[in-house]
């Protein structure tokens, strides 16, 4: 099954590259009007670093007879970072956001998105929140792991693999292969997900190519701030379902799995 039922546990050889929670809202016009003082009062502490950059959006497409592109204004993102550089906050008129390069554990990242939430809430007062959206990059290293001589189907489940997966397919003859799946899920949430070999960051840096797992997952529709930890914790669930349905056990063995600590 795709998404059964797992015992939750940490990874001694985590593959995960990032971790991303975006919150989006109608937009709030003082956002971007003047700079959020404000809010960075708030949340200094924890991000004491500071910047904005301007973003140009992509064209909307003008409806009429004669369809037209429309150029779109440009919105400013602020970024409010940590002082090791790990965790990034980002605010625009239309998004709250919080993302990490150093992921330990849910309730470690749901504890530092709980207070830059609730002031970003206290602040500017969202009428509601239009999309709910975790996303988890996974990168798993063959090399890393020590799991050179395995090939991808003896470590990543069959759903994964595309033609990879198939007994008379020669891992070493396919250049590129990947699944890339959006679907409904139960509960009114949805699920994008793309899975296969890859290079991060195009290879520029890192030549070895990784078996890339890129989760994204949401809720959608008009909703309240009250209901985004009930959400949150039910998209985390079936991040970790997700996972671990992806993976064979030699390749879970091979991460060093440990049980969460208390």
């Amino acid at each position: 099954m795709l998404f059964a039922e797992y015992d939750r546990c940490q990874y001694a050889r985590s593959p995960l590259v990032e971790v991303i929670c975006q919150l989006r809202f109608p937009t709030i016009l003082n956002i971007g009007a003047k700079d959020p003082a404000e809010f960075q009062e708030a949340v200094r502490h924890d991000f004491p670093r500071y910047m904005a950059r301007q973003e140009q959006p992509p064209p909307k497409v003008k409806p009429g007879p004669t369809p037209a592109l429309e150029p779109q204004a440009p919105i400013t993102n602020y970024n409010f970072v940590s002082a090791d550089g790990k965790w990034k906050l980002n605010l625009t008129s239309s998004f709250i956001a919080l993302s990490t390069l150093r992921y330990q554990h849910w309730e470690d990242f749901a504890a530092r998105l709980d207070k830059p939430l609730a002031q970003f809430i206290q602040i500017y007062q969202p009428a509601f929140f239009e999309r709910i959206g975790l996303r988890y990059v996974n990168a798993f290293s063959r090399r890393a792991l020590g799991l050179e001589e395995l090939l991808w189907d003896d470590l990543i489940r069959e759903p994964y693999l595309g033609i990879l997966g198939e007994p008379d397919v020669e891992e070493a003859d396919v250049s590129k292969c990947a699944v890339d799946v959006e679907s409904a899920l139960a509960g009114g949430y949805r699920m994008k997900l793309h899975a296969g070999p890859g290079l991060l960051g195009g290879g520029k840096a890192d030549k070895e190519v990784k078996f890339i797992l890129d989760e994204d997952l949401s809720a959608n529709g008009s909703l309240s701030a009250d209901s985004v930890p009930g959400k949150l914790e039910d998209l985390h669930r079936y991040a970790v379902r997700l996972f671990r349905g992806a993976i064979t056990p030699e390749l879970h063995n091979a991460l060093g799995p440990t049980p969460p600590a208390e």
